[in-house]
């Protein structure tokens, strides 16, 4: 580890390092319909977004649930198994959480964390790192592939192409305006994290919507000049939801997954979603992520988190 490597520098070493992580990953056994229907995920942050794709991946057998949401409804996770998401096992809404049920399971990097020793069991997210305090990455990517691999069988086998193809469409697109980014039912909580990331690493105005809902919503918010993601494969709907956009002066960029597979599309998106802040920062010669550099706005939130 470089002692003196800034917190984008270790964002971009976290990234690289997602590529070969993957072709060593193993995954869990896949819980069985069972036990899903009596599974409820739950994380906060980029781990939320890890729950709510196990979520998307067991059809909606097994839910996501936010974790202060679960705690003041109790009648929710009676008789259920909880997976609580964390990478660092320090969140004091997962611990809440974890300390009020009888079966609950740990899903972090830290197994000698407060949140792993007020859970029954642990699964440890096991990943190299640059080690240095940075935007998550290939922890996220970590978390995402344990949980749906906790609710179903995948192999990934393009890993290279994935990652090399997301870096060369990643390069070309330029953020103006305001950031709105639209996705499916896989996608969605990829556009999550997506905005994340422009919010840490750049601090960036973005927002989420599904497809749909952006249209009902969304779409009265924006100005000319704003960007628009679209997060999913061609089709006729994308067509023209593409062609209507541009016709309302918005900038529009339709990222298509080069991957058929559901599990390698969403490597991709994953991979767009990291590299495109991380090319904005290095554009503008960028030292620091912009959480690290927003000393107040990261209090308050710690404050809140631990």
């Amino acid at each position: 580890m470089k002692k003196h490597m800034n917190t984008i520098e270790a964002f971009e070493q976290d990234i690289k390092l997602q590529e070969n992580f993957i072709k060593k990953f193993k995954p869990e056994r896949p819980l069985s319909k069972t036990l899903q229907n009596k599974a409820i995920f739950c994380g906060t942050g980029d781990s939320f977004a890890a729950a709510l794709l196990a979520e998307a991946f067991s059809n909606f057998t097994i839910r996501a649930l936010d974790p202060l949401d679960t705690i003041n409804n109790k009648n929710i996770f009676q008789r259920k198994t909880i997976f609580i998401i964390s990478i660092s096992g320090n969140t004091r809404s997962n611990i809440r959480l974890a300390r009020t049920m009888n079966d609950s399971v740990a899903v972090t990097a830290n197994p000698k964390s407060k949140l792993s020793l007020s859970c029954k069991k642990t699964i440890v997210l096991n990943y190299p790192s640059s080690g240095v305090f940075t935007s998550g990455s290939i922890g996220f990517l970590a978390s995402m592939l344990t949980c749906i691999s906790l609710v179903t069988k995948f192999s990934i086998k393009r890993t290279s192409d994935l990652f090399l193809n997301a870096q060369k469409e990643s390069k070309k697109v330029r953020l103006t305006g305001r950031i709105f980014v639209l996705g499916n039912m896989h996608t969605f909580p990829v556009s999550m994290y997506f905005v994340a990331k422009l919010y840490e690493v750049l601090g960036m105005n973005a927002q989420y919507e599904r497809i749909e809902q952006f249209s009902h919503m969304g779409l009265f918010s924006t100005r000319k000049g704003d960007t628009v993601f679209i997060f999913d494969g061609n089709s006729k709907y994308n067509t023209k939801l593409r062609k209507n956009l541009l016709n309302a002066g918005l900038n529009v960029i339709h990222i298509v997954p080069i991957a058929k597979k559901k599990i390698e599309q969403i490597c991709y998106y994953t991979f767009v979603s990291q590299l495109i802040p991380l090319f904005h920062a290095k554009m503008a010669n960028q030292k620091h992520c912009f959480f690290v550099s927003a000393k107040k706005l990261r209090n308050a939130s710690s404050e809140m988190i631990y």
